[in-house]
């Protein structure tokens, strides 16, 4: 029994699962609290709270594993650079100026960027059921930002927030194909430390520079809860679901549970704003998982 719910826990497609639930509650907050934390703000202080969470995981490792951390210190200061500091704080800025469609529609283009990406300097390829998975469950997600009329694709207006959002897209598919490039040997948690140290590093000055413009956090219950959330799930348990799932199946298949996102916010809405689901909704879901079941079989 302890060997098999070891191998659950470890299993690559449940923590990708999980890394999308979490991520979609952080979206979730990012616009609903946007009026009390600043964009620049949250992203510093939830990559706080994680550091705090992971350091004390990974400084058993840091002398023995030194030398291999600093052999790699190019791929780990990209990956810090783009992962830890550009992606979510990009996301963040989005969120202040665009809609909630047009931004969940532009992330759920993360899987595509990847797999061109992935095909372009890698030279990976997806075989026919794979790529018609993909294609399978990226209709699923345009049915439910679109809620099952086509003409609202047309008629997305693109603004400077999504300006924002498409460069949060490229930096996060650039993260996920550069996790083939990790040290090989460093304990996950000594990496995720070491990124998140130089995201840090990268967002106090930007941080600083946002609270030098009267920009500062409204202290509240809320605020402080959200805060919470967002460094312990999404940052140190998301990232390392994220990092130890694409490791395990790749990235064009892994960046794929990303069109989990809107099946977890419409569930997320109907449990927390009482949004009920619409068919386009359900046909949505469905589409998203058969795609995906389509790519994961072998």
């Amino acid at each position: 029994m302890p060997a098999q719910q070891t191998h659950f826990r470890a299993n690559p497609y449940l923590l990708l699962t999980l890394t999308a639930l979490f991520w979609s509650g952080n979206m979730v907050l990012g616009r609903g609290i946007r009026a009390d934390v600043p964009p620049l703000a949250l992203a510093f202080w939830r990559w706080a709270i994680a550091f705090a969470l992971v350091l004390p995981l990974a400084l058993p490792h840091l002398r023995a594993q030194w030398p291999l951390l600093k052999a790699g210190w190019k791929p780990v200061l990209l990956l810090g650079l783009i992962g830890v500091g550009g992606y979510n704080t990009f996301a963040y800025i989005a969120l202040q100026y665009t809609s909630a469609t047009n931004a969940v529609l532009l992330n759920s283009f993360i899987p595509i960027v990847t797999i061109a990406i992935s095909w372009g300097f890698l030279g990976k390829h997806l075989s026919r059921p794979q790529a018609i998975g993909v294609f399978t469950s990226l209709c699923g997600v345009l049915t439910i930002v679109a809620r099952g009329d086509v003409s609202v694709l047309a008629h997305l207006n693109l603004n400077v927030g999504d300006a924002w959002m498409l460069l949060a897209v490229l930096v996060w598919a650039i993260y996920t194909v550069g996790l083939a490039w990790r040290p090989a040997g460093v304990h996950p948690m000594l990496m995720l430390a070491a990124m998140t140290a130089v995201g840090l590093a990268a967002l106090l000055p930007a941080y600083l520079w946002e609270m030098a413009l009267g920009r500062h956090i409204n202290v509240h219950l809320g605020s402080l809860a959200a805060l919470a959330y967002v460094g312990i799930f999404p940052s140190f348990l998301g990232y390392i679901f994220y990092n130890r799932g694409v490791a395990e199946v790749g990235a064009s298949k892994g960046s794929l549970f990303i069109h989990l996102m809107p099946v977890f916010g419409t569930l997320l809405s109907a449990v927390l704003l009482g949004e009920i689901p619409l068919w386009y909704h359900y046909l949505g879901i469905a589409l998203i998982f058969a795609g995906i079941w389509l790519t994961m079989k072998k």
